[in-house]
């Protein structure tokens, strides 16, 4: 029992903790959505990537540094305690989740692994000026302009693309996929997926992630337009061209570590993108810079003391102490209410 205690309140706790924080992080982004979208859509980005995550570290640091430790060394190997059937189901969707999380994690790097065989199987190397990653021109019926991989990305472009596209909105285009290989959103969007399957019964991390990725495309579009006015035009002018490519009802569907130009985006969203590098077009590009650089470090500050504090506390007795007796109510009030 002692044994089969523990894990279950650690199952328990580890998605109650994640429910908790990700419900006050989604929360606190709503509330501050109209400070959020004064900032630079990096500065967005960014701020929201570590709400998402920050639940999911918040509660692992947390289970691993004051519930383990405080269990092992206060709970006594003979326990009159018992699992109670409340504790069971919460300890039991938490292992759903965390298995669903694994697996969502390993069918995506299976499917990119997949997609990145079949299309360099199908692809010809390429050379662009300017471009430092491998880039493959691709046949493929969807006007592709993609970046697959999170580690060791390539380029992808479909043929069609490149033969309609001028020389000036294929490199703005270009530079707009740069943009997401410089904030690493394959790699946050693949993180962002697998915490999001961890999490069965709180449909608001959604929300975070579709903000997220609305706010990564601006920032790769700002990304773009800083490198002048007239490369902003060119990236409106070369959305416009290429959305008018996509053939009628199809969608394409992509692994997380995929980032596409245009992939998964419909016609109202690329209107929105197109006005807004209009606006951008008109700015000084000076002045297109992650506003308040120092913002989107708060997040990661906060998040890093919460672990740095979690870690130096846990050697302290009395620490663990009371979590072991914040705990021992717990299951004591479970008990009580499954009694009644």
């Amino acid at each position: 029992m002692y044994e089969l205690l523990g894990i279950t309140l650690v199952l328990a706790l580890l998605l109650t903790i994640n429910a908790t924080a990700t419900l006050v992080a989604s929360g606190i982004a709503r509330v501050s959505k109209r400070l959020l979208w004064k900032c630079s859509a990096r500065t967005r980005a960014e701020i929201l990537f570590v709400m998402r995550i920050g639940p999911p570290v918040i509660a692992i640091v947390a289970i691993a540094t004051l519930l383990i430790p405080s269990y092992l060394k206060h709970e006594p190997q003979t326990t009159n305690e018992t699992v109670t059937l409340k504790l069971g189901v919460l300890a039991a969707i938490s292992a759903i989740g965390v298995a669903l999380a694994i697996l969502r994690g390993l069918r995506s790097w299976l499917a990119t692994r997949s997609l990145l065989k079949e299309w360099l199987s199908a692809s010809t190397p390429i050379h662009l000026e300017a471009v430092k990653v491998p880039t493959f021109v691709l046949p493929h019926s969807f006007p592709i302009i993609a970046v697959v991989g999170a580690i060791r990305p390539r380029l992808f472009i479909a043929s069609h693309v490149l033969e309609k596209l001028s020389d000036e909105e294929l490199a703005a285009a270009i530079a707009h996929e740069y943009g997401h290989l410089a904030a690493q959103d394959n790699f946050k969007r693949s993180v962002m997926r697998i915490s999001r399957a961890a999490l069965l019964i709180i449909p608001c991390g959604r929300w975070l992630d579709r903000t997220w990725s609305e706010a990564s495309e601006s920032a790769a579009d700002e990304y773009a337009a800083q490198r002048s006015s007239q490369v902003a035009l060119d990236l409106a002018s070369a959305l416009v061209r290429i959305a008018r490519m996509i053939p009628q009802g199809q969608r394409q569907t992509l692994p997380a570590a995929v980032s596409g130009f245009l992939i998964g985006t419909d016609t109202p969203g690329v209107k929105v993108r197109v006005s807004r590098l209009v606006e951008l077009a008109a700015t000084d590009p000076r002045d297109l810079g992650s506003s308040a650089p120092l913002v989107r470090f708060i997040p990661w500050f906060v998040l890093t003391l919460v672990v740095v504090i979690s870690v130096s506390i846990e050697s302290r007795p009395q620490v663990l102490a009371s979590v072991h007796e914040f705990v021992e109510h717990a299951v004591r009030v479970s008990q009580l209410v499954h009694i009644k």
